[in-house]
């Protein structure tokens, strides 16, 4: 990899961003004219947390009061899709493209992933995200939690337009010479929750047997918005939570020893405490008269770790997503419009009155009108995708686990959106789902995957091996 300093990056993110896509050119000239300060915005993402999880969504006994106050005060979006894998969501979401266009379909030397040393794995280098959009805007942009992506510490955060970080590092994150004198969540990946491994703007920040790392992520989310409350600003938070190991929270946490003890039973209290921190953050804009002047969005990365996640289907790409905007974002509670991740960058661009990149295909649609109350519709379709497998969604149809090679299934969904009652229709004939068929087959022809031969049967074993009984 070039090692650039900051200097140079930031010439280099000026020229990448000259052009601004005219359909936003009316906006951002509206807000200089008028010399409106653009809105401040505070992207969220769980992590392993479907929308099923929450109870807006009818979980019936997860709590998420803080949460559903925002769901009811603002926009709760019943049918949004990730991919059903975070390493391509994080890509998708940061840069507002699929992975036919960014290239990332799975994680690095996974089964449709690129090479560890692919350019398109450089996402600082080679890609421009919403961060560098909005900086057009002169946003302070700071990060939070996971960070997971590629290129070169301490640049690497620097290079995708955040000018502040603070996030739970893997061990190859560690300057030249730092060891990790914390918590480990097995020998080779220091902890992100207690005593956690973590690193701000570049250097270690030793910590303690009590500290928990969702409430240092979270401490330096409200410390930053406080520092630039008198200017716009873009906080992204990949949250560390809810993904496993499911380890008690500072609210259900009993002797010390027990702190690294994964129990599936701790996953309820992991849910609650997103909210929690979540609340926090939104206090902290109350209290800062900043609420008013700030968009909020809500979602996570893929369905719920060991139901749904990894997997070609509604369940595994179903996250949540809530917009809360008070005098920006009309209330309208849930929604059965659309959207994917890929909307984030477009949509904030919009809000912020920014341009989009200049050469870069945009596969995300904004919905700023939608929030502000100027339409009632955002989208026909919506997309998902891991390795060689496709989703495709309408309001009504649902193809899951479809490929080049492999048709899938095809669901008539009604008018439900939670998995239940749905109708497979992959082998009717009728002209409605024939029709349906065709319409899909020509959308997904400008969305390709990978062409990925179907793994073959296994090998007979020799006359003289014995089959081993499948482990139960």
């Amino acid at each position: 990899m070039i090692h650039i300093n900051r200097r140079q990056f930031l010439t280099r993110t000026a020229a990448g961003l000259a052009g601004i896509n005219a359909s936003y050119a009316w906006r951002q000239a509206a807000l200089a004219e008028a010399g409106e300060r653009p809105p401040n915005i505070v992207v969220f993402m769980a992590d392993d947390m479907g929308a099923k999880e929450l109870s807006c969504y009818g979980h019936t006994t997860h709590k998420t009061p803080n949460l559903n106050t925002l769901a009811e005060t603002g926009v709760r979006f019943e049918t949004c899709y990730s991919t059903p894998i975070c390493h391509p969501t994080r890509f998708e979401i940061m840069t507002g493209q699929y992975g036919c266009h960014n290239g990332i379909f799975n994680f690095a030397n996974r089964r449709g992933g690129p090479e560890p040393d692919s350019p398109v794995e450089d996402i600082g280098a080679n890609h421009v995200t919403f961060a560098e959009v909005l900086k057009q805007r002169d946003y302070a942009t700071g990060l939070a939690g996971k960070w997971q992506l590629s290129g070169e510490l301490p640049t690497r955060i620097y290079e995708c337009g955040f000018d502040e970080y603070c996030i739970w590092a893997y061990r190859n994150y560690l300057p030249e010479g730092v060891e990790h004198t914390g918590g480990w969540e097995k020998p080779d990946k220091p902890s992100r929750y207690w005593h956690p491994c973590i690193m701000k703007n570049g250097q270690y920040v030793p910590t303690k047997s009590d500290d928990y790392g969702p409430d240092i992520y979270t401490n330096f989310a409200i410390d930053f918005i406080r520092r630039h409350k008198d200017q716009p600003f873009f906080f992204y938070y990949p949250m560390t939570l809810t993904h496993g190991p499911y380890l008690p929270t500072p609210d259900n946490v009993g002797p010390e020893a027990d702190r690294y003890k994964h129990r599936p039973e701790n996953f309820k209290d992991c849910v609650e405490y997103t909210d929690k921190l979540v609340g926090r953050v939104v206090a902290a804009l109350d209290e800062l008269g900043l609420r008013d002047k700030t968009v909020v969005f809500f979602t996570g990365d893929n369905g719920t770790g060991g139901e749904g996640k990894g997997e070609p289907t509604e369940l595994g790409a179903r996250v949540p997503m809530i917009v809360n905007g008070p005098g920006i974002v009309r209330t309208r509670g849930a929604t059965d419009e659309l959207t994917d991740l890929s909307d984030i960058l477009p949509t904030v661009a919009e809000l912020a009155g920014a341009g989009l990149p200049e050469g870069k295909v945009i596969d995300g649609r904004s919905y700023a009108g939608f929030l502000r109350g100027e339409t009632d519709a955002t989208r026909e379709w919506i997309f998902s995708y891991i390795a060689d497998r496709r989703i495709l969604r309408t309001k009504r149809w649902l193809l899951e686990d479809n490929s080049p090679l492999h048709y899938g299934r095809l669901y008539d969904c009604g008018e439900n959106r939670n998995g239940a009652g749905y109708t497979d229709v992959t082998d009717s004939e009728e002209d409605e789902v024939v029709a349906v068929k065709k319409r899909f087959d020509e959308r997904l022809k400008d969305l390709p995957a990978p062409h990925i031969p179907e793994p073959g049967p296994p090998a007979a074993p020799k006359s003289d091996q014995r089959r081993r009984p499948r482990r139960r």
